[in-house]
């Protein structure tokens, strides 16, 4: 029995003098904050996304305050974001919006499968696993890992089996391309203007093309071709655009077979 009480006895001290030492290293090792970043952190939205290209909002706001970085990269909080942080450090608000494309049409009724997938449910796992579930390997795997990972509620799974985008909760944190381990949502500006291809299959082989899905781009070069500004070019077997030389004028749109080209805020993107 006294060696329990002489162990007790023993543990309390100790713990003791350890809560003492802790504190007194605390005390004389602790690094001031600089105030002006917990200012900056208040202004954040707090998503923690990295689309700012920092490690979170904590990062973003140490960033700002040792002006490493604008204040203009936050595209979740956006302008209004942008504005409270202007009149905190001074700088130019100038956010850009951005906005989320898939580019893939190969729904469940256009695109050939390889197989009867009975793994984990998820688009990595079918990607490690198999490659690819589909016959285009380029192509969503649509277990919608971009969905599970989207704070915002912008991203579902739609009925085609492909994600469907909602324009007016989307943010372009980047979030859900960065997931993706096929590689087919685009980030692209919101005030872009002109048309787009919806397809990521880089197969240049037109009959493997159809075979594999029926929307895909067969790389037969009429909307180059058809184009009046000539500013789209074949880039890895998918037609390029110039925007800074597109006029929405839909020629492309109208030429290609497969309609894989869209006019983007037409077709992709409208709030």
């Amino acid at each position: 029995m006294m060696i329990v009480l002489l162990t007790a006895v023993f543990a309390l001290v100790l713990a003791f003098i350890l809560g003492l030492a802790l504190g007194f290293f605390k005390q004389f090792f602790e690094v001031a904050e600089d105030p002006l970043v917990s200012e900056i952190r208040a202004v954040l939205p707090g998503a923690n996304c990295g689309a700012c290209g920092f490690p979170g909002c904590d990062g973003y706001a140490s960033a700002i305050a040792a002006k490493k970085t604008g204040i203009s990269g936050c595209p979740v909080g956006g302008s209004k974001t942008a504005q409270k942080l202007s009149a905190l450090v001074g700088g130019e608000a100038d956010v850009k919006p951005k906005a989320a494309v898939i580019a893939c049409r190969g729904t469940t009724e256009a695109a050939a499968k390889r197989g009867e997938y009975i793994g984990v449910k998820t688009c990595r796992a079918a990607k490690i696993a198999t490659g690819s579930i589909k016959a285009c390997t380029w192509g969503c795997q649509g277990f919608g890992d971009c969905v599970t990972v989207c704070q915002f509620g912008a991203l579902s799974m739609g009925s085609s089996g492909l994600p469907v985008v909602d324009y007016k909760k989307c943010t372009g944190c980047r979030a859900c391309a960065i997931e993706c381990p096929q590689h087919i949502i685009r980030i692209i500006p919101a005030e872009q203007s002109g048309a787009i291809p919806l397809c990521s299959n880089l197969n240049v082989q037109k009959n493997q093309v159809l075979k594999n899905c029926k929307n895909g781009c067969i790389k037969c070069e009429l909307c180059i071709k058809n184009c009046p500004q000539q500013c789209m070019k074949m880039a890895n077997g998918i037609p390029s655009v110039d925007y800074s030389r597109c006029t929405d004028c839909g020629i492309c749109v109208e030429k290609c077979p497969t309609k894989v080209m869209k006019l983007i805020q037409r077709d992709v993107y409208q709030k």
